[in-house]
């Protein structure tokens, strides 16, 4: 799964997306100028040298992408959660209706497919056995395009 992953978000880098810093600084209600310094402490090139600690400390981040900034931070949550390193809920990101049309406005079909294979492994995972059918329909109407 992780190597799906990988492929999948091989090459995306943030362009003018909002990193993880600059979401977190949006959550706090942070200046223009605080804003201005998060963005340029954020990685805009490579998903993959994000610091796994600082997905755990912006978790709330999720909330705040842009679809430029959740294309390029995605894979990085999902590798984190399958790793067991991500302590916060990521399948309520995929799965909530009010968003997904917008939020995953840009991923390719490769990048929907392992988006949809993760949650197809979650969905048995007995961690996520109150969100099953959320997760069904999700994986029935949404991520099925």
């Amino acid at each position: 799964m992780k190597k799906k992953i990988q492929r999948a978000f091989w090459g995306v880098n943030l362009g003018s997306g909002i990193g993880l810093y600059e979401a977190e600084g949006l959550d706090r209600y942070s200046t223009q100028e605080e804003l201005a310094a998060y963005r340029a402490k954020d990685e805009r090139s490579n998903w993959q040298a994000l610091n796994l600690e600082d997905l755990n400390r912006c978790n709330c981040s999720l909330s705040y992408f842009d679809p430029e900034g959740m294309r390029f931070h995605l894979p990085a949550y999902l590798i984190a959660d399958l790793e067991g390193i991500y302590r916060f809920d990521l399948v309520f990101t995929l799965i909530q209706s009010d968003h997904l049309e917008e939020k995953f406005s840009l991923l390719n079909p490769d990048q929907r497919a392992a988006i949809r294979s993760y949650l197809e492994l979650v969905q048995s995972d007995p961690d996520y056995k109150f969100e099953k059918d959320e997760i069904r329909q999700a994986l029935d109407n949404f991520w099925s395009r």
